[in-house]
């Protein structure tokens, strides 16, 4: 019943997002056919009226939403002849695949780091870890990217950067986007672990005669993770609701790179689409991580 309530919480929070979205886009000064000198004010005025975009603006509204709910985004005015859907689905599986793989993989190096730096702090261990958490930290994507497409893919030749070809062409990006998440959560990790490393429920366990690692790892990773957890769970939604920058640098068809091209071209209707993507994948990352906060600690009821 818990997640049913929050299911239905959702609801309000979409219709916001949408509604906010549209009158932005709509209250922007320009149109989507502005730019088109050669189109004559007749033609124009028949292309605002196919689109529906001479209509009041509360009727326009209202109307989208309408179609929104019964599963229609509308047409795309920079695509003539296309729908939404049909330019937004085909590039979801690339940003939702990269984006999961990649924080995936940050996850598993940076809570490694973490756990490794936290077990003997103030070691050369824990320096060694860290400072790779703080190289991940201060080098951003355009650095990394461009350093990795130079080495691996110009120097090496090991990987096409020209494009996404095949999945193999994937790992550059890949490891772009997990580098740059690994170092903070790496640090999250170390901070929450070195929180409960004295906590009353270890000096039990320890007491009990549990061995030192099995007590750190097994009883203490348990409650540290509960700040990881929340910290990854959105960086998930943003990472495979498509990576701009990343996108950009690698020359990948993901749905950041379609919103950049919306607000390039004044599509509204294509703006809004990805926005409406964007906020959906934040909600339901916002329900993983509490049901997964429940499950680590039951006393978090939703």
């Amino acid at each position: 019943m818990a997640v049913l309530k929050r299911i239905f919480i959702m609801l309000p929070v979409l219709v916001t997002v949408v509604t906010v979205a549209f009158f932005v886009a709509k209250w922007t000064p320009g149109g989507p056919f502005d730019a088109e000198k050669t189109v004559s004010a007749a033609v124009e005025a028949r292309l605002n009226a196919y689109y529906g975009m001479d209509k009041p603006l509360l009727e326009q509204y209202w109307q989208y939403v309408s179609h929104v709910f019964r599963g229609n985004l509308g047409p795309s005015t920079s695509h003539a002849g296309k729908s939404v859907q049909s330019l937004l689905l085909p590039r979801i599986p690339l940003s939702l695949g990269i984006g999961f793989i990649s924080v995936s993989l940050a996850g598993i190096l940076g809570i490694a780091l973490g756990l490794i730096a936290a077990y003997k702090p103030n070691s050369l261990r824990d320096a060694s870890a860290m400072s790779f958490a703080l190289i991940g930290i201060c080098l951003p994507s355009f650095v990394v990217g461009p350093l990795l497409i130079l080495v691996f893919g110009f120097k090496l030749k090991w990987f096409n950067v020209m494009g996404l070809e095949t999945w193999k062409d994937a790992v550059l990006p890949i490891l772009t986007l997990a580098l740059m998440y690994s170092g903070n959560i790496a640090r999250l990790t170390r901070g929450s672990m070195m929180e409960v490393r004295n906590s009353e429920y270890l000096r039990t366990a320890r007491a009990k005669g549990l061995g030192p690692i099995k007590t750190f790892v097994w009883h203490g990773f348990r409650n540290a993770l509960i700040p990881v957890v929340t910290y990854i769970g959105p960086i998930f939604a943003a990472a495979m609701s498509g990576t701009l920058v990343i996108e950009m640098i690698f020359n990948l068809p993901g749905v950041g790179r379609l919103f950049l091209d919306a607000i390039m071209t004044r599509d509204d209707g294509l703006m809004l689409g990805t926005v409406l993507f964007f906020a959906v994948l934040v909600l339901v990352f916002n329900l993983i991580v509490d049901l997964l906060l429940v499950a680590l600690n039951p006393k978090n009821a939703l």
